[in-house]
């Protein structure tokens, strides 16, 4: 490309940044045109939610659908102008308490990186461009979110200016009211936002923010792979780690807990080695009803059920958030209170539903997670009174939350849904190994030196379980024989399970479970002794 079209080009972009369409005008010209959201979306390569976001201003176009998207919108103007053409006013700036996520991001500071190229983090404060607090530090040493990927500077409640004296203000009231008579002053006050309306939109924006993070990362590796996708979700997979701690980070801008090791880990969440594991049990199953078998010959029709994304569902769980206290009996059990507990479960006589506390080689007391101690609990209370309380000897716990990943939880199941929806594999994979590994690295990892938390880890995977055991026990009431559950989201099931769940591919629903081996799919069985 000559120097002189490439001039052009860069001229041709311009032009068309500098005319982007409210979203009310985006929405008219497409409807104008008999265009479909899915039509549009087809045409600029973004998903159809995309598009219906730009239209309600709920996000601003982004590269690499910007530029598409915005030549469409110039032409259908040509074609279909506005009926009227009032005098242009300037989009106001967004006041804090707009719900309208930010537009286009523009320059900042840069951020302040290591010799590794990661950002470096330093003591908590407003960020300098959109005033919520984050950790990272900018080049002059002043907060800024890591990327500066955060409200632009401009949208900060802009400061009164200061009254002018009598004598200056006489003459510029007078050309004042020579344009336009002065807005009568309502007597009735100005509704205030309230702190969690306030709190709330804050959130959206740091979501749509650190959104942004999971697409460009996605672009960058396609470009430099060369449109290789499977070149791309390799490098994606290899930076998965250090992108979510750099997500989850982003979505603690406001956190007030610590989440990294205390240096006073009992011994049991201790490895005496590399290769040996700590003493919690997570209680995860290989479970099948004794009363069904493969061997057997039978035409009794099975359907093998995956459950989407469990360990993303699992984020949702009861996390210590402090360091870990030593008590006996029931004095470290409460509800707000999270930790590890050695107990003495009762007797399962329940052959054919999955043992809650999983396949034991020996009885007795052991060492597990505030997860399976709640659905031990739960089962032996009055509403299901399957078994007996669990007996408590001793535990280690902290005060605890539910909500301490629930943001990133959102923000993954978000990316997850956009990438199932636009049918993109790339971030689908990406998004999945972000969480898996996320999860799976946070005990004493060499692949995450940022977060030492076994006792997180334990937790999670029982959640993941806890979860699954509660469909199981759904299935059943809803007459249908569970055969076998397998790890944390397999269940194989006998009759009509679309009755009973919903099918598909979010993170709610159930879908027939693919792979190798005969326990896929739809498969038969036969009863055992029959």
């Amino acid at each position: 490309m000559s120097a002189e079209n490439s001039v052009e080009a860069l001229l041709e972009e311009a032009r068309l940044n500098a005319s982007m369409p409210s979203p009310a005008e985006r929405q008219r010209l497409r409807e104008a045109a008999s265009l479909s959201r899915a039509q549009v979306a087809a045409a600029v390569g973004v998903g159809r939610t995309t598009v219906a976001n730009w239209e309600t201003g709920h996000s601003d176009p982004t590269p690499p659908g910007r530029l598409p998207y915005l030549k469409l919108l110039k032409g259908l103007a040509e074609i279909y102008p506005a009926t009227s053409a009032p005098a242009a006013v300037p989009e106001p700036t967004a006041a804090p308490d707009t719900a309208a996520v930010p537009p286009a991001f523009v320059p900042a500071p840069e951020t302040l990186r290591g010799p590794d190229g990661r950002a470096i983090e330093g003591d908590p404060g407003p960020c300098i461009r959109c005033g919520i607090e984050t950790t990272y530090q900018s080049t002059d040493g002043r907060p800024l979110h890591s990327g500066a990927m955060c409200q632009p500077a401009g949208t900060a409640t802009p400061q009164a200016a200061p009254a002018p004296s009598a004598q200056a203000a006489a003459p510029a009231t007078t050309t004042a009211t020579a344009h336009a008579a002065p807005a009568p002053i309502s007597p009735t006050p100005v509704p205030v936002s309230s702190r969690p309306e306030r709190r709330a939109r804050s959130a959206a924006r740091a979501q749509a923010d650190t959104t942004l993070l999971i697409s460009r990362a996605v672009q960058e590796e396609a470009e430099r792979a060369g449109g290789d996708e499977e070149t791309a979700l390799k490098a994606l997979i290899k930076r998965a780690i250090p992108d979510v701690m750099h997500l989850f980070n982003e979505t603690r801008a406001t956190a007030r807990y610590d989440y990294t090791a205390y240096p006073a880990l009992p011994d049991i969440l201790k490895k005496p080695s590399k290769k040996d594991p700590d003493q919690i049990w997570e209680a995860r199953p290989r479970f099948q009803h004794p009363g069904y078998s493969l061997r057997a010959p039978g035409d009794i029709k099975v359907t093998a059920l995956d459950v989407n994304a469990a360990y993303l569902s699992a984020l949702k769980c009861w996390l210590p958030i402090g360091k870990l206290e030593h008590s006996t009996g029931t004095d470290g059990v409460d509800p707000k209170r999270s930790g590890v507990h050695l107990v003495t479960p009762g007797e399962w006589t329940h052959p054919h539903l999955p043992d809650p506390i999983g396949d034991r080689d020996e009885p007795g007391a052991l060492w597990v997670t505030n997860a399976t101690l709640r659905l031990l609990q739960r089962l032996s209370g009055p509403k299901y009174g399957l078994t007996d309380a669990p007996v408590i000897h001793e535990s280690w716990t902290s005060g605890a939350t539910e909500n301490f990943l629930d943001a990133l939880r959102k923000l993954l199941s978000a990316a997850r849904d956009e990438a199932i929806e636009n049918r993109d594999t790339l971030t689908l994979e990406y998004v999945k190994a972000m969480y898996s590994k996320f999860i799976s690295t946070m005990g004493e990892s060499i692949h995450n030196r940022e977060m030492v938390r076994p006792d997180w880890m334990h937790i999670i995977h029982s959640q993941a379980y806890a979860n699954l055991w509660g469909k199981a026990y759904k299935a059943h009431q809803g007459g249908l024989d569970v055969v076998a559950m397998l790890g944390t989201d397999e269940l194989h099931v006998t009759g009509d399970w679309r009755g009973v769940f919903p099918e598909g591919r979010g993170v709610s629903q159930m879908k027939i479970k693919h792979g190798e081996g005969k326990a896929t799919g739809e498969y038969t069985v036969g009863t055992v002794g029959g």
